[in-house]
């Protein structure tokens, strides 16, 4: 026997009475997306209050470097009349901004190369094999962050002075080095455990040593966590001012943080004020490139250390 179901009626086609604790409620949607919307402009109006707290005093910091000393004083907000790009010339050759700028990239060069290679072997040990002590050294690195470096400047003075590498660009480079360290092996261990080890486990058993699965397989894997760190520590090192200051008191050596300090403290007797800007500009130009060119791996990096 067939049977034919047929649908129920529609409460309007049936007359039949819908209670009102069935329907949503009509303002609840309206409430939700008021909301959210109130939410978004004060998110977006910290971002915009931030933002102009960020770039103002770089714009108008580069606004004041195409300045004569007249008009940085007479009006100080206000667009220059012409670019005076003298102010460059005299900064990088009178000041000696050039040496300064030099020293710098090869104090900052060499120390960012170094901490890079030793941190990420460090990191790379401590993040995939299990030796006796493998925790103790994890957090003696990490308690080397938290060491403050005012209270190492003494000993490390007499140290470097006593091996023979004060007042040398190498020895700053080891100092560099040693001072990176800790927050190197610390970002990048934690990077190195989220790596596969099926892809390392495949090189093992294709005949690969460890040192050729690291520098061919592992190292380029890690390239995300590698810029990020880089950036950090390239940071950090090129506005680096007190440990030049304590090992490196050769005129001759010197690096861009110090040579602003004494452009800065000159100022007072020749009132050179447009070269002053005029270098700061030059000493901000390397840090806002590097940011600029690798903003997209930085982000990466700081987000795949957390994604499996």
């Amino acid at each position: 026997m067939k049977t034919t179901e047929t649908p129920a009626p529609l409460p309007a086609e049936s007359g039949a009475r819908v209670s009102e604790v069935d329907l949503p409620p009509a303002g609840r949607p309206t409430v939700r997306k008021r909301e959210g919307n109130v939410l978004n402009v004060f998110s977006h109006g910290i971002l915009v209050i931030w933002a102009i707290m960020v770039v103002l005093p770089l714009v108008w910091a580069v606004m004041t470097s195409f300045k004569d000393d007249g008009s940085i004083f007479g009006s100080p907000w206000s667009l220059p009349d012409s670019l005076h790009f003298d102010n460059w010339a005299r900064a990088w050759t009178d000041a000696n901004m050039s040496d300064y700028f030099l020293n710098t990239v090869l104090v900052v060069g060499g120390s960012l190369i170094g901490t890079l290679v030793l941190g990420s072997m460090a990191a790379y040990v401590l993040a995939r094999f299990d030796f006796p002590g493998n925790r103790f050294v994890y957090y003696l690195f990490v308690g080397g962050m938290s060491f403050p470096i005012m209270l190492a400047l003494v000993p490390l003075f007499y140290v470097v002075n006593n091996m023979g590498l004060l007042n040398t660009i190498h020895g700053l480079i080891l100092v560099y080095i040693a001072y990176s360290l800790p927050f190197t092996v610390f970002f990048l261990t934690a990077f190195f455990r989220t790596l596969p080890t099926s892809v390392a486990e495949a090189a093992f058993v294709d005949g690969a040593s460890h040192a050729r699965t690291f520098f061919q397989i592992m190292l380029p894997m890690a390239k995300p966590g590698l810029i990020s760190v880089g950036i950090f520590n390239f940071l950090g090192q090129w506005n680096q001012y007190m440990l030049p200051t304590v090992l490196n008191t050769d005129p001759d050596k010197k690096v861009l943080t110090q040579g602003l300090v004494q452009l800065a403290a000159s100022q007072g007797y020749k009132g050179d004020w447009s070269g002053l800007f005029a270098g700061l500009v030059m000493a901000m130009l390397p840090v806002l490139a590097a940011y600029i060119v690798f903003q997209r791996q930085v982000v990466q990096g700081l987000t795949a250390g957390a994604l499996k």
